[in-house]
């Protein structure tokens, strides 16, 4: 009884992936940017810089609400690498809140 039902099986997976068609790839031209980070001679600018718009726009950061702290930089700086993936190594996250807690 149960050779039956996995030849069904088989056949039907081998069925359905005979008749998929790969999807073809998709390119997108991202909108300039509209916003700069304030200059600083901190470190951490250099790294928010070069880091923070290489998975978002800078308006992301610019436009929060002013004066929110080291604690609200230091929850969006980590949400960012543990639940988006961002590279930023942990030697640089510090850097990074410090120069946007001070900033913005």
């Amino acid at each position: 009884m149960r050779a039956p039902t996995f030849a069904l099986a088989v056949l039907g997976l081998a069925l359905g992936v005979a008749g998929v068609t790969l999807a073809k790839p998709v390119t997108f031209t991202l909108p300039a940017e509209t916003s700069t980070l304030q200059e600083s001679t901190a470190e951490g600018y250099q790294k928010a810089l070069n880091l923070c718009g290489v998975c978002h726009s800078r308006d992301y950061i610019t436009t929060q609400p002013r004066g929110k702290g080291k604690d609200f930089w230091t929850a969006e700086v980590t949400k960012m690498v543990n639940v988006y993936g961002a590279p930023v190594a942990e030697v640089d996250r510090a850097l990074i809140v410090e120069y946007l807690a001070a900033t913005y």
